[in-house]
């Protein structure tokens, strides 16, 4: 009877074991296929996200929105199940040495196993839940059939726009005389060849204002002229009608009627501009593949003919470049609070019988201008909509108060977010992503690119390219966003790359609306505050003193934001691991922060980890349970000691720390996905450089206390290192001597310091092709070491300080350091006299003379240097300094002499050269 029972149960378990083993098999195929679902699903939500935005009905538009949300949901699930699949297929490395191979092997095995079966049961729960919703959308709202029409009201919206009083007059035009000088004189003087000239700028900022009134004032220059409105959805067909009936109205002739091919149509519009002085106006120009529809078709005459664009993105530009002379006219500008108030006040005052802001009025006009941070689209809008009502103090004081609220339900003001939101949607949806990520960091927050482009890269935002590294494909979708005009940049590096960044006020609250309206994440900057009801997928916690709960929100990352002297809660620090495990990215940088969890090694998610500039003193060894780690950043904390667990992250790229001990360096080899690591001191017993050795993929080596004897060593190293882009050596001390010989062509390498003694310049530094930074620190050479520097046809940055060189002349020979932008010398104690050859140092910006206690004498030839805007001189004798203000007049010098009071160096040099523009440091 027992045997029957279990024979039974045998058959009845049979068809599920099968059925176990039938999807575990077609796993890896069902996980391919939700991820390609999972990418045209988010087009089919994007699709209905503009569905909503374009119900004019607010309940209708609120139900839409709600059944969105319920997409991304769902979407978001299915990131779920993809990452946990991915987590279940990591090979799973034993805890406890002490244990069989074998048995802790069929262990992990049937671990794995089950993992990846419950990772096959909610991929076929999802995949139902994905259908699911969108044939509930579909139902309630069909996609297809609206569409069409969702395209047709954004197109009515933005004509109405154009026309609406949110858009400034010509007689309202304040702040703008300069760029409307420079575009005049580009117009109308200059080259005979055909020109593009673009004026580029944020939506709103003045662009069409400034074009159309210049384009009105010289048109009558030109024999013929047309202004076209191109906009997003253009077509080559449309376009060149355009341009032909405007062409033909102008001439007041009718416009030929069996012209239909595109071949015609071009030929039409060359046969009117031929031999004809012309300027033509594209506004809003989304694409620069506008350029192939038109190019033909404006002939070049070579007779001084014009095309006039404005555009949000540069890159429309630079397409342009390809076959034709290209000038750039980047309005970045705000106006200034006077402008600002000058604009307010003729469109709030419109109606007033003298136009003029009213007396009781003055100061809160003033608050409210503030507010507007110089853009004039907001200044018009907010005074556009003040016009309507009573002048009377209390009421605009009111409106003042709530002006963040009114942005929220003022149809009008509701424009402008409408403006932005279309520059908004026209990325593609990782530029989206990549965007709304500014909305994790607090209004005005200036961000380091690097910090911002790795947590990019460990959310999954950026995708891989054939070449290319992912921080370079991140470093392009930030430059794409800059282009747009989306992104502010707040300095760059000196090879153009973006340094530190940031978002306009305005965009940053048309991002907020986005992140609430999708989910993206959450800011949280008080203590009563808490976690949406909905879904939440990030979180940015800017109080030391959050308690709050996420309830059924899977939040990917957390960013705290607390600030130097804020101590943040120990309690919610401890909670983070156990109640946020799937969390991709954690970062405390700059937190008044010192407990770091025992149990971190639960985020088995987490791959980008920064505690930069908070106060930890020691990682516990649970780190090493990250094993999808990709950045661990621990610079300027007190942590000394890394645990040697550190090493079982196999995935790891950037081991960002100020120090590493020699002991700490054992079996580092192992981690061969590192890229960055902290500075090497090289060991007598050659254990530090065999393991860095075995760091194949390493873009960055810095070796501090360099001895001469480690000098065979370091060579073998650095020719093995293919990837380098920057080297940077320190000698032990001033008398070691660097002699190394590199053979490596290292065509990647873009930085190299060497700070030691040489005997001679190393030939091998003028080979590397794409070098753009080189220093070289206490060098004492003696030969002329330019001679074999000059050539170097990519290097920006050359700093030679230190007593670097001995000899008494420095020369600067024609042609030499063509792309040469910033000079640095400083700490020479036997220079006297420096010569700058016509033709030599064309591209320089920027000289920074220090301590040059023996040069007495200006540069011979600075005064050719037409690209230069600043020099800098720092303890310098005086007979310099008199000699400057004499020689050199067209550029900002900049001081700072501890010697010598300040406001006595600028009244010295103000007398002399009254006209002088001076800023300074002290």
């Amino acid at each position: 009877m027992a045997e029957t029972a279990v024979s039974l149960a045998g058959q009845h378990a049979l068809p599920k074991i099968l059925e176990a083993v039938k999807m575990l098999r077609d796993l890896p195929k069902e996980v391919r296929d939700i991820t390609d679902e999972l990418e045209s699903f988010q087009d089919f939500i994007n699709d209905a996200d503009k569905v909503a935005e374009a119900e004019e009905d607010d309940g209708r538009r609120h139900r839409i929105k709600e059944r969105v949300m319920r997409l991304r949901e769902a979407a978001f699930r299915m990131e779920d199940v993809i990452d946990e699949y991915n987590i279940s297929c990591e090979d799973k490395q034993p805890d406890d040495p002490r244990c069989a191979a074998l048995l802790c092997e069929a262990v992990a095995f049937i671990k794995t196993q089950i993992l990846l079966l419950q990772s096959a049961y909610k991929i076929q729960d999802v995949k139902s839940l994905v259908r699911a919703e969108r044939d509930g959308f579909q139902s309630h709202f069909p996609l297809e059939q609206r569409q069409t029409s969702s395209r047709g009201n954004q197109d009515i919206t933005w004509q109405k726009l154009r026309r609406d009083p949110l858009f400034i007059e010509e007689d309202e035009v304040v702040g703008l005389d300069g760029a409307r000088g420079i575009l005049k004189n580009w117009l109308t003087k200059g080259r005979e060849k055909r020109t593009v000239i673009s004026v580029v700028g944020i939506a709103g900022v003045g662009k069409t204002t400034l074009a159309k009134q210049v384009y009105d004032q010289v048109r009558n220059n030109f024999e013929c002229h047309a202004l076209i409105t191109v906009s997003q959805s253009f077509s080559s067909e449309g376009l060149l009608r355009h341009m032909l009936n405007e062409l033909c109205k102008e001439k007041k002739e009718d416009p030929p009627k069996d012209v239909s091919t595109i071949e015609s149509l071009t030929e039409e519009v060359r046969n009117r501009l031929r031999n004809k002085r012309y300027v033509v106006l594209f506004d809003d120009v989304w694409n620069g593949k506008f350029w192939d529809h038109i190019e033909s078709a404006v002939i070049d005459n070579k007779n001084g003919s014009r095309i006039l664009i404005t555009t949000r993105d540069e890159k429309v530009a630079e397409y342009c470049r390809k076959s034709s002379f290209v000038e750039v006219l980047k309005l970045e500008e705000p106006l200034t609070e006077k402008e600002s108030l000058k604009l307010f006040s003729k469109k709030a005052f419109q109606y007033s019988s003298d136009g003029d802001c009213p007396e009781e009025l003055k100061d809160i006009s003033l608050e409210i201008v503030r507010k507007c941070k110089g853009l004039p689209l907001a200044i018009v809008a907010i005074g556009g909509l003040l016009s309507q009502k009573d002048e009377s103090a209390p009421e605009w004081e009111q409106f003042s108060r709530d002006l963040s609220l009114d942005l929220e339900r003022n149809s009008e003001l509701n424009s402008i977010t409408k403006i932005l939101g279309l520059s908004y949607d026209d990325l593609p949806i990782n530029l989206r992503s990549c965007l709304l990520y500014f909305g994790m960091y607090p209004e005005d927050y200036e961000v380091k690119s690097k910090r911002l482009i790795r947590q990019w890269i460990a959310e999954g935002f950026v995708t891989h390219e054939t070449g290319k590294t992912l921080e370079e494909v991140a470093q392009q979708y930030l430059s794409g966003l800059v282009r747009r005009s989306l992104v502010q940049v707040s300095s760059f590096r000196i090879d153009g790359n973006v340094k530190r960044c940031r978002v306009h006020d305005l965009i940053h609250d048309m991002i907020l609306r986005k992140v609430k309206d999708t989910g993206f994440c959450q800011y949280i900057d008080g203590p009563d505050q808490s976690v949406s009801s909905g879904i939440v997928r990030r979180l940015t916690i800017a109080t030391d003193d959050y308690s709050g709960s996420t309830g059924r929100s899977p939040i990917r990352s957390i960013l705290i934001i607390t600030g130097k002297y804020e101590k943040l809660s120990e309690h919610l620090v401890n909670k983070i691991p156990t109640n946020y495990m799937q969390l991709k990215v954690l970062d405390f940088e700059g937190s008044a922060f010192r407990y770091v969890p025992e149990n971190l090694g639960n985020l088995c998610h987490l791959k980008y980890l920064s505690f930069r500039y908070t106060r930890i003193a020691g990682l516990p060894k649970s780190v090493g349970k990250l094993q999808n780690l990709e950045t661990l950043d621990i610079r300027d904390t007190y942590v000394f000691e890394i645990p040697k667990e550190i090493t079982k992250l196999k995935k790891l790229r950037h081991l960002l720390s100020n120090y590493m001990s020699s002991t700490q360096w054992k079996d580092i080899g192992g981690m061969t996905s590192l890229e960055e690591i902290p500075p090497v001191i090289i060991d007598d017993d050659g254990v530090v450089i065999r393991e860095v050795g075995k760091l194949k993929q390493l873009r960055e080596l810095t070796v501090v206390f360099f001895l001469g004897k480690h000098e065979k060593t370091l060579c073998s190293l650095i020719n093995e290192m293919s990837l380098l882009e920057k080297l940077l050596i320190y000698a032990a001390d001033r008398s070691e001597v660097i002699d190394l010989y590199i053979t490596s062509p290292m065509s990647t390498l873009r930085k190299l310091v060497l700070c030691g003694t040489f005997t001679r310049l190393p030939n091998w530094i003028s080979q590397f092709p794409n070098l753009v930074q080189l220093r070289l620190d206490g060098s004492s050479l003696t030969n002329d070491a330019l001679k074999s520097l000059k050539n170097m046809s990519r290097l920006l940055f050359l700093n030679l300080s230190g007593n670097a060189y001995e000899g008494e002349t420095l020369h600067f020979q024609c042609g030499g350091f063509q792309k040469l932008k910033r000079l640095h010398l400083g700490y020479f104690h036997q220079l006297k006299c420096i010569l700058i050859d016509r033709g030599a140092l064309c591209s320089v910006e920027e000289i920074l003379l220090e301590n040059l206690s023996q040069l007495k004498a200006v540069p011979s030839g600075i005064q050719h240097l037409e690209k230069l805007k600043d020099l800098h001189i720092y303890e310098m004798p005086t007979e310099f300094e008199a000699g400057i203000i004499q020689d050199v007049p067209h550029v900002r010098i900049w001081s700072r002499d501890a010697e010598k009071p300040w406001h006595i160096f600028c009244r010295v040099i103000t007398k002399m050269r009254p006209n002088l523009k001076i800023e300074g440091k002290h």
